[in-house]
């Protein structure tokens, strides 16, 4: 199970990572994030075909191509057929017709050109040693699509010679042509686009200070935690030695933000992509579950409540069947009066404690909580986002600590405005 909706992975999050130079690749990088893998072997591949990148950052530092030149390579790829004719038919087509001469030699100029800059400039001078030797054979399965075109003679003659002979068409033709028949031409597209994916997405790890996660089947720590989307933000730290975790704060103080940052770092690991800390150590999770943002569906008919309702059944389900879970839930439960709220917020708090293995974190602004039994027993941790008060007025320091916050921030904003005065 995964629901991450609140994360906004296409609309916050793909902009962090999304530097190609064309639509196809920006699809892949989006098909990864949006595409949690299922095994932590899967994960640790990403991570070194990730790192493989990195380590061959020098070499794509000015990395740049036409995209509109990429268009129309592989459009005109696409106005070849499996199995076309080529030959002698060819050969009187393009000696009768000047049009078709004039199109064809246009379209395989910009095709020479281009491949040739990327694989001279870029895919022939990458150190391969860098990366899983599965993934290495995919670079090298690129290259060789490269070479069989003869790109260094072709260049040459393109740009030296003023006419282009006709026999120099039909070879490049064919050459195309058998490629889209064995199925060569297609399987690259999709290497190509899936290197570019991989290419972006490391570069933008090392432009926001990304870091790849360690997987350990007990421990859930992270350092440094941040937001990627905050310019100079708060870094906190976070362990979790107990399966759930209450946090608490007074609005404005940025428990969304910190829930929403915990909840990328474990996301983004499950995708073998870095994630916004310093270090990060936490298990493999069969069930992801964010729930920041529920709002009322007027297509469902389901009211906020009813949501919360939903969500929390999702996790509840996969937890009883033995899943390692992790779950957000933001200021659970209200939805409802608070009698109810702190009701069942206290059988919910209490029946998570029995799924040891999963992880639950919590922001409420329930006080009365506080004096629950797992509370004082130690078998729920707390913690909240501190905030300072001067001259009567709010410092927020966005600072995670232990404990628990009972700072009343409303009552004091409603006074400080003249509230109380102006309703007499």
């Amino acid at each position: 199970m995964t629901n991450t909706n609140d994360l906004h992975i296409e609309e916050e999050i793909l902009p962090l990572f999304d530097f190609t130079y064309n639509v196809n690749s920006g699809r892949e990088i989006l098909d990864i994030l949006k595409k949690p893998l299922d095994s932590e072997s899967a994960i640790l591949f990403r991570q070194d075909v990730l790192k493989g990148f990195i380590a061959n950052r020098e070499i794509f530092k000015e990395y740049s191509y036409s995209r509109f030149n990429l268009s129309d390579v592989y459009g005109f790829f696409e106005t070849f057929s499996a199995g076309s004719f080529f030959g002698l038919h060819m050969r009187r087509k393009l000696m009768f017709s000047e049009k078709e001469r004039h199109y064809k030699r246009g379209k395989l100029i910009i095709l020479i050109l281009l491949f040739n800059k990327i694989y001279s400039t870029y895919s022939s001078k990458i150190d391969t040693s860098f990366f899983p030797g599965e993934y290495a054979d995919e670079i090298r399965r690129i290259n060789d699509f490269f070479i069989d075109f003869n790109l260094e003679h072709y260049e040459s003659v393109f740009r030296t010679k003023k006419k282009i002979r006709i026999s120099h068409i039909v070879e490049l033709t064919k050459i195309i042509t058998e490629k889209v028949t064995n199925g060569q031409a297609a399987a690259f597209w999709k290497r190509w686009y899936l290197f570019e994916a991989y290419l972006s997405i490391s570069e933008g790890i090392l432009r926001h200070g990304l870091t790849f996660p360690v997987f350990d089947k007990k421990k859930f720590s992270i350092e440094g935690l941040f937001h990627p989307l905050i310019k100079n933000p708060v870094r906190n730290d976070l362990v979790a030695d107990r399966n759930v975790i209450l946090l608490t704060g007074p609005n404005m103080s940025g428990k969304s933000t910190l829930l929403k940052a915990v909840s990328l770092c474990v996301y983004l690991g499950h995708t073998g992509v870095a994630v916004p800390a310093v270090r990060t150590t936490i298990p493999f999770y069969s069930s992801i579950s964010v729930a920041i943002n529920l709002t009322d569906s007027i297509v469902s008919g389901y009211s906020h409540f009813m949501s919360e309702i939903i969500t929390l059944k999702k996790v509840l389900s996969n937890a009883v069947k033995n899943e390692k879970c992790f779950a957000v839930f933001d200021e659970l439960f209200r939805g409802t009066n608070i009698e109810d709220a702190l009701e069942i917020s206290t059988r919910t708090i209490k029946g998570l404690t029995r799924f040891a293995d999963s992880l639950f974190i919590i922001s409420t602004h329930l006080h009365q909580l506080k004096d629950m039994e797992e509370i004082s027993n130690g078998k729920v941790a707390t913690c909240f986002i501190d905030c300072d008060l001067k001259n009567n007025l709010p410092v927020f320091t966005y600072k995670l600590k232990p404990g628990w916050s009972d700072l009343k921030l409303g009552r004091i904003l409603f006074e400080k405005e003249g509230l109380n005065d102006l309703l007499g």
